[in-house]
């Protein structure tokens, strides 16, 4: 496999509020358009051969926003697994939320298991972060490692990058390649730290529901655009000499 191809794209979908609020509609039907945008953009995956896509819905720390806007971000997202998993079938797309279920409602935690299990056959891969932090990811990888210790079952000196990798949310899936952020911010905020120490960073001013298949393809370009190193020199990897 090339190390410049492109298999996993990650989104930090930014922007609804403020796209919402150009259009003079509430907070709610920004994100209500963002969740259409998420259809298109998976589709425009697949053209791309694009295995996977992540995308962040939302974060640990969004739990911080307005108490009526949090309600209704989960019940979208509710919606969302009830109307989409069939769909997703159809379009043979796996499925699977990443982050902390446990401050979810009994309804959605149950949502998301039967969206798992009705997609689960799917060959490429849809992944929704949702109460996810990059940092929780890597503590909760961590804190796994350190039972398995406690218990006897893992030497500390063992310990190392592949094994932490190994316990991390997305650990059997292709390596990050590319990080998407919409809405003109110029920061990763928490998203997959771990995940994007090589990932290419794509920023664009266009705010999420506005985001499409013909702005997928820019970000891609723009990957395929550039040099991926790994620390080796340019001349290396024109002889095409792969990293480990």
């Amino acid at each position: 496999m090339s190390i410049n191809s492109l298999r996993h794209v990650a989104i930090i979908m930014d922007g609804n509020n403020r796209w919402a609020k150009q259009q003079g509609l509430s907070g709610i039907s920004g994100h209500k358009a963002g969740v259409e945008r998420i259809r298109d953009v998976m589709s425009a995956c697949q053209e791309l051969n694009v295995s996977v896509l992540t995308v962040f819905a939302f974060s640990s720390e969004n739990w911080k926003r307005p108490g009526k806007e949090v309600e209704a971000l989960m019940s979208l997202f509710l919606l969302y697994l009830k109307q989409e998993a069939k769909e997703l079938r159809k379009k043979n797309v796996r499925l699977r939320v990443i982050g902390n279920r446990s401050r979810f409602s009994a309804s959605l935690q149950k949502a998301i298991a039967a969206a798992e299990e009705t997609t689960r056959d799917g060959d490429t891969t849809l992944v929704i972060a949702a109460d996810y932090g990059g940092r929780w990811d890597i503590a909760e990888a961590a804190r796994s490692l350190a039972q398995q210790v406690a218990d006897g079952e893992l030497d500390p000196a063992s310990i190392d990058e592949t094994l932490l990798h190994s316990q991390t949310q997305l650990a059997d899936l292709p390596p990050l390649d590319l990080l998407i952020r919409t809405g003109g911010e110029l920061r990763i905020s928490n998203f997959l730290l771990w995940q994007c120490a090589y990932a290419e960073l794509y920023f664009t001013e266009k705010f999420w529901p506005d985001f499409n298949a013909v702005e997928l393809h820019k970000a891609a370009d723009s990957f395929y655009d550039r040099q991926r190193r790994f620390g080796m020199t340019g001349e290396q990897v024109e002889k095409g000499i792969t990293h480990a």
